[in-house]
């Protein structure tokens, strides 16, 4: 057996012991001993290979399907510009915590800045995204080397899963080989390996067995953050208090459990999969948004989690911290962001007084006074009144189209959300849900890799998934729908609004600048023209053009991977929403 294909035989076999069980593959030469190796593991029924033939596409799926299984995926190209195409991934799993294993095949030393076919320099290619680098070293036919590669898998398995004292994120592997690259005439499988990682049967200097029974070569224990990392706070009752949970994957049971014994209203983001329980608003940012009410109930102590960020009353909120110090009048004066880690808090407004890995109250409520039911009034009333604007629309607008969708959700759904708008119309319009799960690629905030993204995801999840996103996501990640026969396909339904365009622009100051003559509609508006029938249809995936409100739940009945199309208007969809708000307000004043 050549060191190339017993590295492959080997490496796999450690990623498996330690627990991996998906792995995603872009098609390359260089990579050809890892891919053999996990196809043969494939076939052997030891973990589940997914093809993708674009490299960002593949890593977007390594993504969603990690960061639905909150267990590391393994991402393997072949190299050169291959490898620089995964970097938003690698960037998103960095900034969301996302446990990552990217494998970067790379040419031998002797042709690295030779001006060598497809070689760029890939030595920390990623820069600090990542959690941990190697770059591996040529497979040599040694005695020790399989000691050394199997120490290598459960490394970078510790470092991606935070079992090494860290948190969750990307590890990168530069793995260069040197050919040949394919087995030797007359080896074993490609995977090399009897199913129990023995040798079967090879002449090697040494063995390439891994531990008995299974195990990993490398264990970790003791290392990783414990649920609460940094120091508890003991935090004063006070009445005006309000909890902000944002996007991350973390224990929100703690933050709610706060809120309810403090009488606290919870402001929860659709992707922290907090808005749940009797305290969580599903108008907030409508309170947020209207001037009036804030006057009046500006909180005291506000305890923020993960990323918040969806608008930008709610960014002032957060930052008046900040403003008590300059002496603002209703200011709050502490607010408290839990940290998920250690060096990792979300804090861009630079209002935080405080910083704890949990938060515990202390003294007890001394009669509740109005300020939860003041909260939960308010709720209730722009609620009705969104919904009564919502319900009297004709057609299938965007924030109905979200509204509706959340609601008709079967339980156990998984939604994943695009960035842009949709994100943002679930967050004004859902109702508290505990029975379903929200993602969203966060972290970044990009439009990249949505589609692959949560067909990832959708894999992962295994029952019932759906992914709200806007024309533009689909357009760029058109290759998420390329999924070849025979491979590992999502029961996921793809429900596009296409606007024509970008449609988040039309509420920010870019669209003061419209017109006949002016950039606005070329420059931000970025109509495509694209026809999204053509689109699915060249990949061969379902579609359905839905135009009317009372056919959605019909709409999302079916399996398998499909496309959904609601046309709308931007323009529209603009003053939908300022007609919303100006409801909303009304209700609430």
């Amino acid at each position: 057996m050549n060191p190339s294909t017993a590295f492959g035989a080997v490496f796999s076999d450690e990623l498996i012991r330690c627990g991996m069980r998906d792995v995603v593959v872009a098609p390359g030469s260089r990579s050809t001993p890892l891919a053999m190796a996990f196809f043969e593991q494939d076939r052997r029924g030891r973990l589940r290979l997914h093809m993708r033939i674009d490299e960002r596409s593949a890593s977007f799926t390594a993504l969603g399907l990690a960061k639905a299984a909150r267990r590391p995926v393994a991402v393997l190209c072949t190299s050169g510009t291959a490898a620089a195409n995964f970097h938003p991934a690698v960037i998103e799993a960095d900034e969301s915590g996302v446990p990552l294993l990217v494998l970067t095949a790379d040419r031998p030393p002797e042709l690295r800045g030779t001006g060598a076919n497809q070689t760029i320099d890939q030595i920390k290619l990623y820069g600090s995204a990542v959690r941990w680098f190697s770059d591996a070293g040529l497979p040599e036919k040694r005695p020790q080397s399989a000691a050394y590669w199997r120490s290598l898998a459960c490394q970078a398995w510790a470092y991606g899963a935070g079992a090494a004292g860290g948190q969750p994120g990307p590890v990168h592997l530069n793995l260069p080989f040197r050919e040949p690259l394919v087995p030797d005439t007359g080896d074993p499988a490609p995977g090399g390996l009897a199913p129990d990682g023995s040798t079967a049967g090879d002449s090697w200097p040494g063995t390439l067995d891994g531990r008995p029974d299974g195990a990993p070569w490398t264990r970790f224990a003791g290392f990783a953050a414990p649920p609460d990392p940094g120091r508890t706070l003991r935090l004063p009752w006070t009445e005006r208090g309000v909890v902000v949970c944002g996007d991350g994957d973390y224990d929100a049971g703690p933050l709610l459990e706060l809120a309810d014994r403090a009488g606290w209203p919870v402001l929860a983001e659709p992707s922290s999969n907090a808005r749940r329980g009797p305290n969580a608003l599903s108008a907030y940012q409508y309170l947020l948004a209207t001037p009036g009410f804030m006057a009046g109930h500006r909180p005291d102590v506000i305890v923020s989690a993960g990323r918040p960020g969806l608008s930008r009353p709610q960014s002032a909120l957060l930052a008046a911290g900040a403003a008590a110090v300059a002496g603002t009048a209703g200011a709050a004066k502490r607010h408290v962001a839990v940290a998920q880690g250690p060096g990792r808090w979300t804090d861009p407004q630079r209002g935080a007084t405080d910083v704890a890995g949990s938060v515990r109250l202390t003294g007890k409520p001394d009669g509740r006074g109005a300020w939860l039911g003041e909260w939960r009034a308010a709720d209730a009333a722009a609620r009705r009144a969104a919904d009564a604007v919502l319900d009297g629309e004709e057609t299938l607008s965007e924030a109905r189209l979200a509204r509706d969708l959340v609601r008709a959700l079967p339980e156990g759904a998984l939604l994943w959300t695009g960035s842009s708008m949709p994100v943002r119309d679930v967050d004004s319009h859902m109702p508290p849900r505990a029975d379903i799960r929200i993602l969203a690629s966060r972290g970044a905030s990009g439009i990249d890799g949505t589609v692959s993204a949560a067909a990832g995801a959708a894999l992962a999840h295994g029952g019932p998934a759906f992914a709200l996103v806007g024309d533009l996501a689909l357009l760029h990640d058109a290759p998420g729908l390329a999924i070849g026969p025979g491979e590992p396909r999502p029961d996921l339904c793809v429900i596009v609004v296409n606007n024509d365009g970008g449609g988040i622009f039309s509420a920010l100051e870019q669209a003061a600048f419209g017109g006949p003559d002016g950039p606005f509609e070329r420059v931000f508006g970025t109509p495509h023209g694209a026809d999204l029938a053509h689109l699915t249809a060249a990949f061969g995936v379902p579609y359905q053009l839905l135009d009317r409100p009372e056919d959605l739940v019909k709409a999302l009945q079916g399996g398998g991977l499909r496309v959904i199309e609601v046309r709308t208007d931007r323009a529209a969809g603009t003053a939908l929403r300022a007609s919303v708000l100006a409801a909303a307000r009304a209700a609430i004043s």
